[in-house]
């Protein structure tokens, strides 16, 4: 999963971790947030900034069924195709630059884009399935089975506050979810 350290990868190592029996390995690139995605259940930590394969082979994970590209997915493309394994399925969930599909054909890989309000927008017949999604994720919560993505929380919304909030997602050293409230 690249960006695991984030607000959405923060939930789905979770996720992947409690419901699955996947073996969850995330990205990140500093301690703190490598240890952030441990404690949200990782398996095994790796890091982005580094060759991903290279990174896989020292965990002694030669390729992935599944990847979660939660962020820039252009940039770690040919790296994320090469770490698939065959038959294998890339799934991505933000806005990359152009990416030439045509490179996963070779391992017969899929590509599936998630957008949560696919659903809603179109009302497709299984919109049912994101209230039933949404309520089983609430029933972890309350059970205290899946921890908060805050990462900082930095009061008020005001102008510094916002500079704050701003500059720490502007450095890509944030983690988790940043929380401003009231006005």
């Amino acid at each position: 999963m690249v960006g695991a350290a984030g607000g959405v990868g923060s939930i789905l190592v979770q996720l992947a971790r409690r419901l699955t029996g996947l073996t969850v390995i995330g990205t990140a690139s500093r301690p703190e947030t490598q240890d952030w995605v441990r404690e949200r259940g990782a398996h095994h930590v790796i890091d982005h900034q580094q060759p991903l394969a290279t990174e896989l082979k020292r965990i002694g994970v030669p390729q992935v069924e599944f990847i979660a590209s939660l962020t820039h997915t252009d940039r770690h493309y040919a790296q994320l195709v090469e770490a698939l394994a065959p038959q294998g399925r890339l799934g991505v969930i933000d806005d990359p630059g152009p990416i030439d599909v045509r490179e996963l054909k070779r391992k017969s890989a899929s590509l599936h884009w998630e957008l949560m309000f696919t659903r809603s927008m179109f009302g497709t017949p299984d919109m049912q399935a994101q209230h039933d999604m949404l309520e089983r994720v609430s029933k972890l919560v309350d059970a205290g089975t899946l921890r908060t993505t805050v990462g900082e929380h930095f009061g008020r919304i005001d102008a510094a506050n916002l500079r704050r909030a701003h500059q720490l997602l502007e450095s890509h050293k944030a983690k988790g979810k940043l929380v401003l409230e009231g006005f």
